[in-house]
């Protein structure tokens, strides 16, 4: 097997975008939503997912279908490598261990109306977490870094919130971002409650960060044609690119995500939707990483 391979082309191929959606159904239907993480008792498996060679942290889909293998497979870390690079590196994977796959998006060239054109194509490699290595031990239980306190983590994220210039109101009632004002309405934050998973201040950064996210999508920023009309195709997409959004910001900032209310409803809607469009994961999660990295521009320092 190759470490970078392309979906076959005939009728019968594997289908890739098939095979990505189907993995994120797979986790849906057995009740766990790959993209609402909890710090409780995930260690670094929650942490974005980064190479362990280049240090990259991966993007987009690449993080669902990470998160999804570490929730599957009870992985501790949040480092991956192909077999390639761990080899480079003068480790082995354990025998009998399975890869896990990303996907990128890759072109090639076709004429069409009389010009060359470069057409977009998914390609796919497998890559295995550290925790699949000959010899791995488990970190010590105590930290070798001091663990920041919510208080630290949430004065980090009120900088950097404030760097993006967004309008932010307070008031009574829910959260919803207003395109044509282009500001961000947020309850009150004493409107917030702890969970068992989360506490009210994580609770309620995680909603600002599902409507910041909507903010990015504004005709003056990344403009993604933000639509309102509930139940259609763009709306669907723009929530999942929010939720998305939320969740990988969630994750740079080590605070969880709350659980969902009506969760059982929650999972059939986003079942229905993945079943509908198999390319739909894929897209909202390419925007949702776009969205993020639009912020992280903002800030004066690298982040």
């Amino acid at each position: 097997m190759t470490e970078t391979q392309t979906a076959p082309t005939t009728q019968k191929s594997f289908d890739l975008y098939q095979q990505v959606t189907d993995t994120i159904i797979k986790q849906l239907e057995a009740g766990t939503i790959p993209w609402q993480q909890s710090w409780v008792n995930k260690n670094q498996s929650f942490a974005i997912p980064r190479n362990a060679v280049t240090g990259n942290h991966y993007r987009g889909i690449n993080i669902v279908l990470l998160w999804s293998a570490n929730d599957l497979k009870n992985f501790t870390t949040n480092e991956w490598a192909s077999l390639k690079q761990w080899n480079s590196k003068k480790q082995s994977i354990r025998k009998n261990e399975k890869s896990s796959m990303i996907v990128y998006t890759d072109t090639f060239e076709k004429e069409q109306d009389g010009e060359i054109k470069k057409i977009p194509f998914l390609k796919y490699s497998r890559v295995f977490n550290r925790c699949q290595l000959e010899g791995f031990v488990e970190e010590p239980t105590e930290p070798t870094v001091p663990v920041k306190s919510l208080a630290e983590k949430i004065d980090h994220i009120e900088d950097f919130v404030g760097n993006t210039l967004a309008e932010i109101e307070h008031r009574e009632g829910g959260a919803c971002y207003i395109p044509s004002q282009d500001k961000i309405q947020m309850p009150l934050l004493e409107s917030f409650i702890d969970t068992k998973t989360c506490k009210a201040t994580e609770n309620y950064y995680s909603v600002l960060f599902h409507e910041l996210t909507h903010w990015t999508g504004h005709t003056k920023r990344l403009d993604r044609k933000i639509r309102n009309k509930f139940g259609d195709h763009a709306y669907a997409e723009e929530e999942l690119i929010a939720e998305l959004g939320a969740a990988f910001l969630a994750s740079e900032f080590s605070i969880s995500t709350p659980e969902k209310k009506n969760h059982a409803s929650y999972i059939a809607n986003w079942l229905k939707v993945l079943k509908d469009n198999k390319q739909f994961i894929i897209s909202a999660a390419s925007e949702a990483s776009k969205a993020v990295e639009y912020m992280k521009d903002k800030q004066p320092l690298k982040f």
